[in-house]
C-alpha cells in the first residue's frame, strides 16, 4: 500500500522544510504596534473556534512569537507539518488545516512606532 520508490517518507520531507519569516508586507493602513497586538489577540482567540486542536492553535502561537530556531523546534516536536516555509499554511498529524495570517507572523513595513 505505500509508494514504491520513493526515497523519503512524507514525514521526512516535510520535516527538512526549514521555517522562515514571511516576506516583507505592507497593511491596509499603517497601523500602530498597539493595533497590530490586538489584531493577533483577536486571531489568536477566535482561530480555535473554526477547527483544528487546541494543542496544535497554541504551539503555532508560541511558533508565531518565537524566534526561527524555537519556532522550528516547537513545530517539529508538536508534530506541526509546515506547507508553507512562512508558516501561513500548516497541517496537523490529523490533516486538519491551520491558516495563518502574515500579521500574526511578523511586522508590517508600515507599522507605525509607537514614540
Amino acid at each position: 500500500m505505500g509508494c514504491a520508490g520513493s526515497t523519503q517518507s512524507k514525514d521526512e520531507e516535510n520535516t527538512t522544510r526549514k521555517l522562515q519569516k514571511p516576506k516583507p508586507w505592507k497593511h491596509t493602513q499603517p497601523i500602530t504596534r498597539t493595533q497590530l497586538i490586538q489584531m493577533r489577540d483577536e486571531f489568536w482567540d477566535t482561530a480555535p473556534h473554526y477547527g483544528g486542536q487546541k494543542e496544535i492553535w497554541d504551539a503555532l502561537r508560541a511558533a508565531a512569537e518565537a524566534d526561527l530556531t524555537l519556532a522550528q523546534a516547537i513545530v517539529d516536536s508538536a508534530g506541526i507539518i509546515v506547507s508553507n516555509a512562512d508558516m501561513t499554511l500548516c497541517y496537523d498529524e490529523r490533516g486538519a488545516k491551520y491558516e495563518l495570517p502574515k500579521y500574526v507572523l511578523s511586522e508590517p513595513t508600515n507599522l507605525i512606532r509607537d514614540s
